[in-house]
């Protein structure tokens, strides 16, 4: 007999509240190997095409950290430059399907994987942000001569953000 107001061991054990943290606690158990299996396999083999990508591009270091880069000289008789910014969560080698026809109209075609991205170091327990990608890409111009340059700027959706901050910077 339980007196009011007073809960039986029964009723505890299944009350939502326990279920829930129960519930928890098996899928912690169940993540934490699979999270730490994930953290120490090493990456996959790059496909002929990205491994290609990857053997014409070079890299910078901007503190501490080797960010990648790819740079082609293109159309001869225009003085036209344009980088290009990438999207989330992806690399430089978005553009490579119209890296050719962008050759074909600018004289110099640059791209950039922002760090954390594609061949570029990924620092783990860093705070990434939107500010450090544009001081990247602003790096990255010094280093290739461009800072006092015209720039075309060429972005999809997570470089549409960092070319933003580059903007307003380059407005004041």
């Amino acid at each position: 007999i339980v007196a009011s107001g007073e809960t039986s061991c029964l009723e505890d054990e299944s009350s939502p509240e326990r279920r829930m943290k129960e519930w928890w606690i098996q899928v912690a158990l169940l993540a934490a190997p699979l999270i730490a299996v994930y953290l120490h396999l090493p990456p996959p083999s790059l496909s002929p095409s990205l491994y290609s990508w990857r053997m014409v591009g070079t890299f910078f270091t901007f503190k501490d950290h080797r960010i990648f880069y790819r740079d082609s000289m293109g159309a001869v008789g225009s003085s036209d430059i344009v980088i290009l910014l990438h999207g989330f969560p992806t690399s430089s080698y978005d553009w490579h399907k119209i890296w050719e026809g962008l050759t074909l109209r600018f004289n110099r075609v640059i791209a950039l994987d922002f760090l954390g991205f594609g061949f570029s170091d990924k620092p783990r327990l860093h705070r990434y942000s939107i500010f450090e990608q544009a001081d990247i890409v602003q790096r990255l111009m010094v280093e290739l001569g461009l800072a006092q340059q015209k720039i075309n700027i060429l972005a999809h959706d997570y470089g549409d953000t960092v070319a933003l901050e580059l903007l307003y910077r380059l407005s004041l």
